[in-house]
């Protein structure tokens, strides 16, 4: 069999090992950093949720929890309509022992064993270390879009010449300049009063999904140089107009988090927001994850329109019968 490029041992799974190696799960917290970046280091999958600000920026949503052993990072969460999950194993070794872990914990915690935000690439590695043991769902709302650097920078093409119109309206329209948040604690903070505005005229109250990404913002906000973030803010005539966050996915992917704008006051923001971030933050990557759509359909034209280059699509493996 060929090897994974993690290393994974496609050997049988010996179930006499875990009579005694149960896991432990806790709640992702911010001081374990180092202790899950240590597992991620050397991620190549470009999926949007193999990054630790993701993982602790969202875990009020997904009730998101973790354990590790030696060689594996497990991860456990609540998908949207509650019911628990686990991501793809990650690490070394024995991939249908570390996946027996997670079936065993699912038993003991009395659930159905299912296992979400799977890539083609960790379906087919599933399916070759465990041949028929699971049947494998696209989930496409929460397909990442992924777009070259380039094409997000200097948008060019007859296609993408509305975002072009954007950015010159917006640029004859406004006096603005571009600020970057790195070493830069004072404008990171002014973008919590930036976040609040946005929430007043988005209706916090009146939508779920707004009232836990509200949450994230704040905490990737609060804890931005930790978390190893980028960001940019786009100013006019001394107001912030469009923020944006985002960190390192893997050594070619950067993943943008967070992008806000006020496009009822300034036309075209959300536009050149996009294209002055990739620029001035993520120009030395060569893909741009923008993350899912959630099945938002006005979401899902805006990231549509920009034409991605990859769609990384996500799948659930639940076992055969």
């Amino acid at each position: 069999m060929r090897g994974s490029p993690f290393g994974f041992n496609m050997q049988p799974v010996n179930d006499n090992l875990h009579q005694y190696n149960m896991l432990t799960f806790k709640e992702i917290e911010l001081t374990d950093k180092p202790l899950i970046d240590k597992y991620l280091e050397g991620n190549t999958y470009r999926a949007s949720d193999f990054c630790f600000s993701n993982l602790f920026c969202w875990k009020d949503k997904f009730k998101t929890e973790f354990a590790v052993n030696e060689n594996w990072l497990f991860v456990r969460f609540r998908d949207n309509v509650d019911r628990n999950s686990y991501l793809m194993p990650f690490g070394k070794g024995n991939l249908p022992e570390a996946v027996q872990l997670i079936k065993e914990d699912a038993a003991g915690i009395g659930c159905k064993f299912q296992i979400r935000g799977l890539t083609q690439r960790m379906c087919d590695e599933l399916e070759e270390a465990m041949p028929g043991a699971f049947a494998f769902k696209l989930n496409r709302s929460v397909s990442d879009y992924i777009y070259t650097s380039e094409k997000l920078i200097h948008l060019t093409g007859k296609k993408l010449q509305s975002k072009r119109n954007h950015i010159n309206r917006f640029n004859r329209e406004n006096q603005w300049e571009y600020k970057s948040l790195t070493n830069n604690p004072e404008l990171v903070k002014e973008c919590r009063g930036m976040l609040y505005n946005w929430m007043e005229k988005n209706g916090e109250d009146e939508d779920e999904s707004l009232y836990y990404d509200n949450i994230a913002t704040k905490l990737m906000l609060d804890n931005f140089e930790y978390l190893g973030l980028r960001g940019g803010v786009i100013c006019v005539d001394g107001q912030m107009a469009a923020f944006s966050l985002g960190a390192p996915l893997t050594r070619d992917t950067f993943d943008v988090h967070v992008e806000k704008a006020l496009a009822d006051n300034f036309n075209g923001a959300y536009s050149i927001m996009n294209q002055q971030f990739v620029l001035n933050e993520a120009s030395n990557f060569t893909y741009i994850n923008r993350e899912e759509d959630m099945g938002i359909e006005s979401l899902r034209k805006a990231k549509l329109s920009y034409y991605p280059d990859i769609l990384l699509e996500k799948f659930v493996a639940r076992e055969t019968e």
